[in-house]
């Protein structure tokens, strides 16, 4: 029995592994496209608008060239894939350094904050949700379903802005933007420092992030309340806290685990949103830039990699299932 369940294990993997590199290829040539389509010129944005009207026929035609702009779409894209899978990206015009250093630095900058919010937004949203759903009906339910709800309407760069008046210009107690303090080498940035940064970032994307969670963790622990083996626990004097602990959590994990990790995409996604208010160096603030200036070798590495983090998410989710519940392990969750 334990090896048909490995095998199936397995065979689950495999399958998903394969899907995952189909929809990343799908996604790299979907953005190809688009970025081919775009009206920014890559090499107007390159050298800029002084540098066109200064340059001569034959080296405008040599940077055509070089950027592969006299290639056939195809081709491009061909040239482009072929070097992406032995790990060369091509070079930022932006920064003027390879894609993948580039990526590299910002990926750990938008991790630190994402990670953040993401266990944040994940740990109080379940929370919240639990005694929304357990005291439904009463003002603390109330309170909660009604801040979900209008977190869940409100503009991320918004609450961003709101929190960036309040906390950076009106109490002057958080810093304004960036990643580290102005003016101060980079190893002269202490922990504290680095920290008094993102808290307004993370802070943020977590409260938008709550909601969701909150809201759909409410209604399964409302199904779970209104079960017979509740109130049969209800009957025998057993605790608030006990019914929770032994008969609500195991209920409400599997749903939970699949709207934290399913919110990755949504993170990242605020993440952009929130990396441009407060001028945070990652990867979504990149990606605006690469997008605006052009920068199409930027724009497809990030898309890929992005792309490849919310794929990873779902599948780790679903490899999560059969840990915590043995009734879908046993099934046929993995077949």
């Amino acid at each position: 029995m334990e090896l048909e369940s490995y095998s199936g294990l397995l065979t689950y993997i495999g399958k998903s592994i394969i899907k995952i590199i189909t929809l990343l290829i799908a996604v790299s040539i979907l953005s190809f496209i688009l970025v081919s389509a775009s009206p920014v010129d890559p090499v107007r944005a390159y050298i800029g608008e002084v540098g066109m009207a200064n340059m001569s026929t034959d080296s405008l035609a040599k940077l055509e060239a070089y950027f592969g702009l006299n290639t056939p779409p195809a081709e491009r894209y061909w040239n482009w894939f072929s070097d992406f899978i032995r790990g060369d990206m091509g070079a930022s015009l932006l920064y003027r350094q390879p894609v993948a250093n580039v990526i590299q630095v910002k990926f750990m900058n938008s991790m630190v904050l994402m990670t953040t919010a993401w266990i944040f937004s994940g740990l109080l949203g379940f929370v919240l949700g639990i005694v929304a759903g357990f005291y439904r009906g009463r003002w603390i339910d109330k309170l909660i379903k009604g801040y979900s709800l209008l977190v869940a309407s409100t503009p991320t760069f918004w609450l961003a802005l709101v929190l960036l008046m309040i906390f950076s210009v009106w109490l002057q107690l958080l810093p304004i933007g960036l990643s580290v303090p102005i003016g101060v080498n980079a190893a002269e940035v202490s922990i504290l420092d680095s920290l008094r940064h993102l808290i307004l970032p993370a802070l943020t994307l977590s409260v938008i992030g709550i909601a969701n969670i909150t809201l759909h963790t409410r209604e399964k622990m409302i199904d779970i309340m209104g079960e017979d083996y509740i109130l049969f626990a209800k009957a025998r004097g057993k605790s608030r806290l006990a019914i929770i602990r032994h008969h609500g959590l195991r209920n409400i994990m599997l749903p939970a685990i699949t709207l934290q990790f399913a919110s990755i995409s949504e993170i990242f996604g605020g993440s952009v949103l929130v990396e441009q208010v407060f001028s945070y160096p990652g990867l979504g603030k990149a990606a605006v830039a690469a997008g605006l200036g052009g920068d199409a070798p930027l724009l497809l590495g990030i898309a890929v990699i992005s792309a490849a983090l919310v794929f990873s998410g779902n599948f780790i989710a679903n490899l999560l299932y059969g840990i915590i519940d043995p009734r879908i392990r046993r099934g046929s969750v993995y077949e």
